[in-house]
């Protein structure tokens, strides 16, 4: 018999900037984000995933095993459906589960601020899968790649990702590279989150904020009118914009034109943006 080399093992490092291991393509996988989730299923993996989340609600994972919400993951859940990698995400699952997790099996966590870095994450994904050569795959890449330059904003976008209290987010967000690729700036990329709460209302001195992640700041109808947006841009998540929502932001915003918007393709990352960059377009043609 011939002999045959030992496959070479793979490895990356995740968001976090922690080394994994590959020596075989994960046959097990669990994911606790729902656009990773998708990633994976557009990779042509569904039949890998033995977990999701309650999030995760794609008709090809229906039959798949739960394992709570992405802020409440049963971590002993995931441990008993002996995953070989587990997928979450910095900002969507707490700390705590991932560490606990992480003790025990691989994770790779993610944290995309642009639509570039998401695609980049998807391809990561093809490789740690094995999938990176199949030609579906290629092309999905492929086209995730093929956007070029964000152009010049024609329009400024107030985007509420909260009501009570009054949330937006910065440019420091996967969210809002989102809508640069399709010419919207965003009205409040500068603004910083400050600590207390009072400080981010303008009320008080802020606080050191070193370890804190400052990219969602708590804003006032005041402020948001004095940033003068052309556009209100609605997504239906995080947070279901009520009417009465709306009619109170189109009362204090009497000149802006108010889009709503699917919340998936503004936050998930990965395979799912690279149609909804062309979804959103026409939104704001």
């Amino acid at each position: 018999m011939g002999y045959t080399p030992p496959v070479p093992a793979l490895k990356l490092t995740d968001d976090l900037g922690r080394t994994l291991v590959f020596v075989h393509p994960p046959r097990r996988i669990v994911s606790l984000v729902p656009s990773d989730t998708h990633s994976v299923i557009a990779l042509g993996a569904a039949d890998r995933l033995v977990g999701r989340t309650t999030w995760c609600e794609s008709a090809e994972v229906a039959s798949v095993p739960t394992v709570g919400g992405t802020k409440d993951v049963d971590v002993e859940a995931v441990l008993a459906l002996a995953p070989h990698l587990v997928i979450a995400n910095q900002e969507e699952n707490t700390r705590a589960a991932l560490e606990a997790l992480a003790q025990r099996v691989p994770v790779l966590v993610s944290l995309p601020r642009r639509v570039e870095q998401g695609v980049a994450h998807l391809a990561r994904l093809a490789r740690i899968l094995g999938v990176e050569t199949d030609a579906p795959v290629r092309d999905l890449i492929r086209r995730g790649y093929a956007r070029g330059a964000a152009p010049e904003p024609r329009l400024k976008a107030f985007v509420p990702i909260w009501m009570d209290p009054l949330m937006t987010l910065n440019a420091d967000t996967f969210g809002s590279d989102v809508l640069a690729q399709v010419g919207i700036g965003n009205a409040f990329g500068d603004r910083l989150r400050l600590y207390p709460l009072n400080a981010d209302l303008g009320k008080t001195a802020p606080q050191d904020a070193t370890g804190r992640d400052v990219r969602y700041p708590r804003v006032t109808l005041d402020e948001v009118k004095a940033r003068a947006p052309d556009l209100v841009v609605l997504p239906d998540e995080p947070h279901a914009f009520s009417a009465e929502d709306e009619a109170v932001l189109r009362a204090a915003l009497p000149e802006a034109r108010v889009v709503r918007v699917s919340g998936k393709d503004l936050f998930w990352y990965g395979a799912w943006t690279i149609d909804a960059v062309e979804r959103l377009r026409t939104a704001f043609a």
